[in-house]
């Protein structure tokens, strides 16, 4: 009698789950308190996952240089967890100074976990991420006979819906020095989208406030 595959018709994320499961089984094929690791798991987890990172500018039309560089406008760095055929999974969303190995670097290590797969455009910054540990690195070159093309297009994707919710919601009036907040509420409320349970959300907010610093009304005047 032949073999079944014990993963057919699983994703590779379950199959992930199943062979860390069985690696922390007893003799008695019990998993005891004491050998579950959650940095583990989600290291696990981590090696299947396609992040694709990219910048976009926030502070809307400007004269002068366009792209990186410009004047007048906070740069944004994006990182986007791609699902099986196109879809999006969490995003991360953070300010840098500019798109310069120094600053992108650190901002990813902090963002993407180790073990994940790491997409970008040619953009000489993320050269780096080939000599770190930890981190697979995937280009995509603009193809010069094909301009329309887009590299990094998950990226886009959510830069143009976080876009879109600063000017709806928000009528554009978002001061740079209050951006990382914005941008953490609308990371919270994308990564969130399909929770059906309103306690999780509340439960998941208030978690969260605990474990960030305060903020002041006073230190939002100083900075305006």
């Amino acid at each position: 009698m032949r073999q079944q595959n014990v993963f057919s018709g699983v994703t590779d994320a379950h199959e992930v789950l199943i062979r860390h499961w069985q690696s922390r089984r007893d003799g008695e094929g019990r998993v005891s308190r004491d050998n579950i690791d959650p940095g583990a798991l989600r290291s696990a987890l981590a090696c299947i996952s396609i992040v694709e990172v990219d910048e976009t500018l926030i502070g809307g039309k400007r004269s002068g240089k366009r792209g990186r560089g410009a004047e007048g406008k906070t740069l944004v760095l994006v990182a986007v967890e791609e699902r099986k055929k196109g879809g999006i999974g969490r995003i991360r969303l953070c300010v840098i100074p500019d798109a310069s190995g120094d600053s992108l670097i650190p901002a990813i290590k902090a963002m993407v976990a180790p073990g994940s797969t790491i997409r970008t455009d040619g953009w000489k910054g993320y050269n780096r991420l080939k000599k770190e540990k930890g981190y697979k690195h995937i280009v995509v070159e603009h193809e010069e006979d094909n301009p329309g093309e887009d590299p990094t297009p998950l990226v886009h994707r959510i830069a143009s819906l976080l876009k879109r919710w600063l000017l709806g919601t928000h009528q554009g009036a978002v001061h740079a020095s209050h951006l990382p907040y914005y941008l953490d509420e609308y990371t919270f409320r994308f990564n969130r989208r399909y929770f059906k349970s309103r306690g999780k959300l509340f439960y998941g907010l208030l978690e969260q406030c605990l474990q960030i610093s305060r903020v002041t009304g006073s230190s939002f005047k100083k900075s305006d």
